[in-house]
């Protein structure tokens, strides 16, 4: 509502905007119209008559979206590396680390908002934006994205009592690559059977390998010889 109300102003004062600048400013003034309409005087008088998001995203020092889509795609494919980077660049380009946690707790949250029709109208985005979170989200099952939550959300409160919060976030990044595995219901350290299978099959080439005895074995036939030594003694 306050987006298009401030669409409307725009298009009276015949200022030029983009759809996504108007919900981040909508976003940023937290449902109170009038901190909304200070905003958009304050970035017209910096950005002149056109106004875009990202002169918006700029000014406001916001995250832009991109860096949340590139860090979830990253986090699905268990490219550690491009985590790892694309964390340090948004360090070295002034975030703080406590707020990309929570802007990727809320991007994982839109997503999750995507995987039901009902609750697709709880996604105050534009068309645009929201076509990219629906693509991104056919692609991330809900065990994930819950789980993610939970440990943005782990990381969030956390964040202040830490000593190390680089080392805090890029832990709780790793483990979100992780749960991709566990989410698809593949072990981490692979498929125990498949490895249980693959012994046996080398046991029964190996006619050596069967005709030794089993720990069983051994200690069943081992047992009379310990209770001779105990009576000599």
């Amino acid at each position: 509502d306050i987006a298009t109300h401030l669409a409307y102003i725009a298009k009276s004062e015949n200022i030029a905007t983009e759809a996504e600048a108007l919900h981040i400013i909508a976003q940023k003034a937290d449902g109170a119209l009038r901190d909304a309409l200070s905003m958009f005087d304050q970035l017209v008088s910096f950005a002149g008559n056109n106004l875009s998001y990202k002169s918006v995203i700029d000014n406001l020092n916001i995250l832009d979206y991109d860096y949340y889509f590139k860090i979830a795609d990253a986090i699905r494919s268990e490219d550690m590396r491009t985590i790892l980077l694309t964390f340090d660049e948004i360090l070295n380009n002034g975030f703080d680390g406590n707020n990309f946690i929570i802007g990727l707790s809320e991007h994982f949250r839109n997503l999750l908002v995507c995987k039901d029709p009902k609750t697709i109208k709880l996604l105050e985005l534009s068309e645009r934006i929201k076509q990219l979170y629906f693509e991104q989200a056919e692609m991330a099952p809900k065990s994930f994205l819950v789980n993610a939550l939970s440990l943005a959300s782990d990381a969030d409160v956390n964040y202040a009592a830490s000593i190390n919060k680089r080392l805090l976030t890029e832990g709780m990044l790793m483990k979100m690559a992780f749960l991709i595995n566990l989410s698809q219901g593949k072990a981490i350290f692979g498929d125990e059977s498949a490895e249980k299978k693959k012994l046996e099959q080398k046991l029964k080439a190996n006619p050596v390998a069967n005709s030794l005895p089993d720990n069983d074995t051994i200690k069943e036939e081992s047992a009379p010889i310990e209770s001779e030594i105990i009576e000599a003694k």
